[in-house]
């Protein structure tokens, strides 16, 4: 992730959480600042689902605009990240050039877009 920002050349800050615990903590420490978060669902201690319930709790976090970027093409996974209001569910595909379209389109959805 950290090359194709750096290769893009978007403004773009790239924070990693090692999992979802330190994901949701990065995220409250920075949410002035954060805009976007791509998140996956199979995460150790705190998995993606668990990392969103845990946001969307958070009266600072609720509203924070989430893709899910993730190797899981299971439908309940599917389901459940829609159920907690994501913006996107995005299948990592094997090849760099599929992992940065789809980067590409999360781009141009945070440019298009018109939020409150």
């Amino acid at each position: 992730l950290e090359r194709w920002v750096q290769k893009s050349g978007l403004e773009v800050a790239v924070m990693l959480g090692e999992d979802g615990v330190e994901a949701v903590d990065l995220w409250r420490a920075h949410a002035d600042r954060v805009k976007v978060v791509l998140m996956d669902v199979n995460m150790p201690r705190m998995n993606g689902l668990e990392f969103l319930d845990a946001m969307r709790k958070d009266p600072d976090l609720k509203s924070s605009l989430v893709f899910v970027l993730t190797t899981s093409t299971a439908d309940q996974d599917r389901v459940a990240a829609y159920d907690k209001h994501v913006a996107g569910y995005i299948v990592k595909a094997r090849t760099e050039s599929s992992f940065t379209e789809a980067l590409e389109m999360i781009d141009h959805y945070w440019r298009v877009i018109e939020f409150p």
